[in-house]
């Protein structure tokens, strides 16, 4: 004889999502039997309509008192479910939850609070390797604050995000009824602070509304990243086309639905049995993971009171406990104990992947991570607890727990259709990082602009933050009365940094702030090679009058320290090489960029200079730029000329002209003792008579063959001999 066991159900029946698990239920239990037509038990759904808080904890309490159920299906809220696990535990009856995805009430604590979706703590941890994937330093979580299970999730969600060493600055709840411009206001102030990667944990009403207003915002553009989790992502067939749209670029995660004929048998037969009863007003299209869920558990649910074999009206005995029964008129069911047992060790494949309960909650088999791309979607990966990221579920490789290789994931479409990973954190208030660039007039190649922007886009390649940037050309009149300070004292009214030949110095960091130096400058002759390699390729740059003008200066200059030189006791022949030695071995000076006071670029730009210059690419930069490899993929070849001339005696003649003069200077000085006596002697002859010098005359006065001068001569009184 089979005996029917009934089943409550509390749901509001009228609703969209009510609609599409009231169906997956009917369809659990016809499939189930058609499929066990021998099996001696059967279930028989007692439905209650409930719309409210208030509505659904009465239809518990109806169920218990008027309905023989060994177990209960119920939508959990927080609200709901303090008083359902109360009466479960006071009757000892299952309480089947479909919704929750977190719970108040410990497993320890009452073990008739039975949840058949997803745990949020799994799923949290799927989101934290996500975060540390793409190397994000800080989120931010925007969250729906209608339950208590938004406000768990959050608090969850930061504490593993913490432990995997991602930052969470703000937080913030927006309210289902929330108005339009009082979520563009929210998004204002996040778009004010420096974190560019969103978390959004609601579901499809508020959400669909939050991106496109996020799109008016200017906040789905390319350095934004935006991640919604399964409260969305497992809603987005009831999206419409529109605020599709507004979510492109956006990353998903979601319970991974495995692919299987029996589950395309299923949601062609539930799209069909949707026709037959004309419910096609409701928004959802598609049966989602909560119907599949629905449906599995109830499978279980048959399957575990078909193995019990003992379902008769004895088992709800009014006295079964005493100290529960008395003055209430509840019924202790004796066979929920045994039920909720069974169902502990219940195991199937079912539509929705593996079935399994451990303490209380589904074990997840794996989520995906996809992309939303218009009106489609594209899968990344995967993540499982065992493996963490992963591209294939088939794989035969069994990666690291948590592994967060950045070959795991497909190639991912960005918000702004933008290919760049955001880096997650922006770092100034402007929108575009302002960069200013030199025009120098004259003979560039000497110093490479080209070479120094090369550098700036290298680190922005390894620099942990979004930046968006555009060059501004300094001297865009191409005066040649421009100087470095000038350009320098731009920052930060023009600039928000300078990329130049920029060299420290001790003026100038009172007002700007520099990088570690990428190079070293000075009289160094760097430049590009169009033609085949030539061992004297060296003399290119510079004309051969200009060449003889050097040597001639450099032999002269010698000549001239060899005279200064002569009179020292101890010559030094280095010094007749020292004009030559200073055109092999010029003074150097460091390359560096320039910041405003306080930037906090510098820091992150002096890190990640140091990889450049230090890693394999600088060798292809200077190679490109100044070997004989060349290239014009320049982003300022338009702008920048490159000139190809020599340099000619005539672009140094004043150069010439002021070493010359310095040269004869210091010759004439050194000779100007012997050149004294020889103008003195000259002039006296003409403007006074002869006097002999002073020793002279001293020797004239004391010869012994000589006649000596009077006392009162006046040529003694001349030479201060008298008296």
């Amino acid at each position: 004889m089979r005996s029917t066991v009934g089943i409550g159900l509390v749901l509001d029946m009228n609703s969209t999502f009510g609609t599409m698990v009231n169906m997956c239920m009917d369809m659990a239990v016809s499939d189930f039997y058609k499929a066990h037509p021998n099996h001696i038990t059967r279930l028989q759904l007692h439905k209650k309509d409930a719309k409210s808080v208030l509505d659904v904890n009465v239809a518990v309490l109806e169920l218990v008192k008027n309905e023989e159920v060994c177990g209960i299906f119920a939508p959990h809220g927080s609200k709901q479910e303090a008083f359902a696990a109360a009466i479960g535990e006071t009757v000892r009856l299952p309480i089947i939850s479909f919704t929750a995805r977190s719970s108040s009430v410990s497993y320890e604590e009452n073990r008739y609070i039975v949840r058949t979706a997803s745990d949020d703590a799994v799923q949290s941890h799927a989101l934290a390797s996500i975060c540390q994937k793409f190397e994000w330093p800080e989120v931010v979580i925007l969250y729906e604050d209608d339950t208590e299970y938004g406000n768990n999730f959050v608090s969850r969600t930061i504490n593993v995000l913490h432990d995997a060493g991602i930052e969470v600055p703000c937080k913030t709840s927006i309210a289902t009824s929330a108005s339009d411009s009082h979520i563009l206001k929210e998004l204002k102030m996040l778009k004010k602070k420096k974190t560019r990667v969103f978390l959004v944990h609601a579901g499809p009403g508020l959400g669909s509304r939050l991106f496109a207003i996020a799109s008016n915002a200017g906040m789905m553009k390319e350095g934004y990243a935006w991640v919604v989790t399964d409260s969305l992502s497992i809603f987005l067939d009831s999206v419409d086309f529109s605020a599709r749209d507004s979510m492109d670029g956006v990353l998903g995660i979601r319970p991974y639905l495995f692919a299987s004929k029996k589950l395309k048998s299923f949601q062609e037969r539930w799209k069909r049995n949707m026709l037959l009863n004309n419910n096609t007003s409701g928004s959802i299209t598609e049966v989602n993971i909560n119907g599949l869920w629905v449906y599995d558990a109830v499978t279980a649910l048959a399957i575990a009171i078909e193995n019990i074999r003992r379902v008769n009206s004895s088992l709800l005995d009014l006295n079964g406990d005493k100290n529960r029964t008395d003055n209430r008129g509840l019924r202790i069911s004796v066979l929920g104990p045994m039920l909720l047992r069974e169902l502990s060790n219940t195991k199937f494949r079912g539509l929705a992947g593996d079935f399994e309960l451990v303490d209380g909650k589904l074990k997840v088999s794996a989520f995906e991570i996809f992309n939303i791309i218009g009106n489609g979607e594209r899968k990344l990966g995967f993540w499982t607890i065992e493996r963490g990221i992963i591209r294939e579920l088939n794989s035969s490789f069994v990666e690291p727990t948590n592994s967060i290789s950045t070959n795991e994931l497909k190639n991912v479409l960005w918000p702004g259709n933008s290919v760049v990973r955001p880096k997650g954190r922006a770092i100034l208030e402007t929108e575009d990082l302002r960069i200013g660039i030199p025009w120098k007039p004259g003979f560039i190649e000497f110093v490479n602009v080209h070479h120094h922007v090369d550098i700036f886009l290298a680190a922005l390649k390894v620099l942990p933050l979004p930046i968006n940037y555009e060059f501004r050309i300094y001297n865009d009149s191409k005066s040649s009365n421009w100087s470095y300070d000038s350009m320098l004292h731009k920052i930060p009214e023009e600039y928000d940094m300078v990329v130049a030949d920029t060299t420290i110095w001790a003026p100038r960091a009172e007002y700007v702030d520099f990088s570690l130096p990428y190079s070293e400058s000075g009289a160094v002759l760097v430049v590009k090679n169009k033609k085949p390699l030539n061992m004297w390729i060296f003399i290119k740059p510079l004309r051969w009058d200009l060449w003889l003008a050097i040597a001639v200066a450099s032999i002269l200059l010698g000549l001239v320290l060899c005279i200064l030189e002569r009179r020292a006791i101890e010559p030094n022949g280095m010094t007749y090489w020292f004009p030559i030695a200073f055109l092999v071995f010029p003074e150097s000076k460091i390359f560096v960029l320039a910041f405003p006071i306080g930037s906090p670029l510098v820091a992150y730009f002096s890190r990640v200079i140091l990889n450049v210059t230090q890693g394999s690419e600088m060798s292809s930069l200077e190679q490109k730029n100044f070997g004989p490899g060349y290239s014009s993929q320049d982003p300022l070849s338009s702008v920048i000329s490159q000139g190809t001339s020599s340099l000619s005696l005539r672009e140094f003649g004043g150069l010439f002209i002021i070493t010359g003069s310095l040269i004869a200077f210091a010759l004439v000085y050194s000779e100007s003792e012997a050149i004294g006596h020889f103008i003195q002697n000259y002039f006296s002859s003409f403007w006074t008579p002869h006097i002999p010098p002073v020793e002279s005359v001293r020797q004239l006065h004391d010869h012994p063959s000589q006649p000596k001068l009077a006392e009162n001569d006046p040529l003694l009184e001349s030479t201060g001999q008298g008296q």
